[in-house]
């Protein structure tokens, strides 16, 4: 097992939804040779080793360095991976998007105009050139990006659905597509809801709205494409409902996957899927794997102290390697390592590196 971290803005309504956690950030039973691995890795006598079977993977201490004089700020965001094997980290400062290479050797930063909210990303190739889509949280839009930072387009919030009165209470978390160029995107801080659009950009339906029955959601906070099945599905991760939602791709219900038995699921906040296997950063303090059918692969990461989760505000000294937060965005890459975004006040993004 192991543990992750993610961060989350000051202001966010999270907030008042983490006083109320009870159960759901209850400590669970944490096997004794992960501490063993945990200690070992601070100590420096040998590198922290997480999970099992085909997912192990090393933890990469100290991955990602920036230039002198240059910090992180706050990571609120998420990790994705370009073609090209590329790192792209979201950051709240002028540095909103910020890409290494796989060794953590800093590249360059961009988007200095989505400073304060970028939140949620995914890359995308169209005809053979990739572009960058984000949500962006404090200018209440999403948009599409070049590679090199140039904006595309922009859009705001759904006059056409009628959920909203005004622009502010719109506040996308995050954005996936279709295979036909369909994209949906998740209002997972604002009105709760999902909103569809057709490739070219127009509004097609919303679905969704605060509650706890199925189809219903306590922070919509990411989404994906899940292609493991038959036909394409959207899979949402209704974090504060403590649990997963799929849903056809015109928004119909199929299935909800409860995480509070057997404490599957914490805080699901972001989501990857590679070959037949998922990924969930879990904002309670570690990274959780799932196979094809939804069954539990491994945990990693996973932080044993309840104080210590889905809180930005751990000191950087008392981090451990090896042990995970506040998982906020994660991704593999083509070799199947995983990057880690944390939520974190002073930003902090971790790499593991795939055992074979």
């Amino acid at each position: 097992m192991s543990i992750a971290q993610a961060t989350v803005p000051e202001n966010c309504t999270r907030r008042r939804f983490l006083a109320g956690l009870g159960a759901g950030l209850t400590a669970s039973l944490v096997m004794p040779e992960i501490l063993d691995v945990a200690h070992a890795s601070q100590t420096g006598e040998t590198p922290a080793i997480l999970g099992n079977g085909r997912h192990r993977y090393e933890w990469v201490s100290g991955w990602g360095r920036l230039p002198d004089g240059m910090q992180f700020g706050s990571t609120h965001g998420a990790v994705q991976v370009d073609s090209a094997g590329r790192i792209y980290v979201n950051t709240d400062t002028e540095n909103a998007i910020i890409v290494f290479d796989d060794a953590g050797k800093f590249i360059r930063t961009m988007g200095p105009e989505w400073k304060g909210g970028t939140h949620g990303m995914q890359i995308r190739k169209e005809g053979g050139k990739e572009f960058i889509y984000l949500t962006n949280l404090g200018r209440n839009e999403f948009a599409k990006l070049t590679l090199d930072g140039d904006t595309v387009w922009v859009k705001g919030y759904p006059e056409q659905s009628g959920v909203y009165t005004k622009k502010e209470e719109f506040k996308p978390t995050g954005i996936a597509f279709a295979p036909n160029g369909d994209f949906y995107v998740t209002d997972g801080y604002g009105q709760q809801y999902i909103h569809h659009y057709k490739s070219s950009g127009d509004y097609v339906r919303s679905w969704g709205g605060k509650g706890k029955e199925d189809g219903k959601f306590n922070t919509p906070h990411a989404i994906l494409i899940d292609t493991r099945g038959r036909t394409p599905s959207v899979l949402v991760t209704d974090r504060a409902n403590h649990r997963l939602q799929w849903f056809s791709l015109d928004g119909r219900h199929l299935k909800t996957l409860d995480g509070v038995e057997n404490d599957l699921l914490r805080l699901p906040a972001t989501l990857h899927i590679k070959d037949s296997d998922l990924v969930i950063g879990d904002l309670a303090g570690r990274v959780t794997i799932l196979d094809k059918n939804n069954n539990l692969i491994t945990h990693l990461g996973d932080n044993i102290d309840p104080r210590k989760r889905a809180t930005n505000r751990v000191p950087a000294s008392d981090w451990l390697d090896g042990q995970f937060i506040a998982p906020h965005g994660v991704c593999w890459d083509k070799k199947g390592n995983l990057y880690v975004e944390e939520w974190m006040a002073v930003g902090r993004i971790v790499k593991l590196r795939r055992v074979r």
